[in-house]
């Protein structure tokens, strides 16, 4: 359960769905405040004390990943974003413009209010750090070079190193990577990002031989060198 009714903004255009969320967030014991558009949730901002914002991806005033944006500018609130897309590449720009966690339509009211949890617990900053030196990520033609080469990425590697590039140093777990970086999480094992994560060093030695920016970290998950 939450503690001191930690205040959770709710930005969210539909109001079914806006209900079922407040619901389950009051009932795990947070305190939360639903807006309808995005100049209700910058007032809502204004008057302080929101622990995490709930942020739909589409909304009447505006794009959520543009106000995830100049939200950044001014705050280190943590993000979860909510949306009805999914294509291949959403996931991956929500974590890099600063978002800290990502669900798709539909999904289950227990389910966000865990990973609410999960980010609160983290205590993460949410602010999104420069990509490390040898690096370059191109979002929009989902195309990543490393130490001056272009590395050639089947779709899942590429969603996964882009999570990890993302947030250089920030250890994510299996869990965490399979549900930011796979169509469908559940289908997904521990032993899958496993296997990923040993293709791409490969990939990645072929590029720099000497390099090895991915960190295993036993128990707990991987995370990438902020530095070479």
């Amino acid at each position: 359960m939450a503690t001191a009714r930690q205040t959770i903004l709710v930005v969210e255009d539909e109001q079914a769905i806006a209900e079922t969320i407040v619901y389950a967030l009051q009932t795990e014991g947070f305190g939360p405040v639903w807006a309808s558009t995005l100049g209700a949730a910058r007032e809502a901002l204004a008057r302080g004390g929101v622990a995490l914002v709930v942020l739909d991806v589409g909304l009447p005033d505006g794009s959520g990943f543009d106000f995830c944006r100049e939200l950044r500018a001014q705050h280190a609130v943590p993000v979860i974003f909510l949306t009805a897309r999914s294509g291949e590449v959403d996931r991956i720009v929500g974590l890099e413009i600063g978002g800290d966690d990502y669900l798709t339509k539909p999904f289950s009211p227990r389910e966000l209010t865990a990973r609410v949890r999960a980010v609160l617990r983290r205590g993460t900053t949410a602010t999104t750090a420069p990509v490390p030196p040898g690096w370059t990520h191109d979002a929009a033609r989902c195309r990543i070079t490393f130490e001056g080469q272009a590395l050639d990425l089947t779709r899942n590697e590429y969603r996964l190193l882009g999570v990890l590039l993302a947030r250089p140093g920030q250890v994510f777990s299996r869990d965490q990577l399979m549900q930011a970086a796979w169509e469908d999480p559940g289908a997904a094992l521990d032993r899958t990002v496993d296997a990923h994560i040993k293709s791409l060093r490969a990939k990645l030695r072929d590029a720099a031989p000497e390099a090895d920016p991915i960190v295993t970290h036993r128990g707990l998950g991987y995370s990438l060198r902020e530095t070479p």
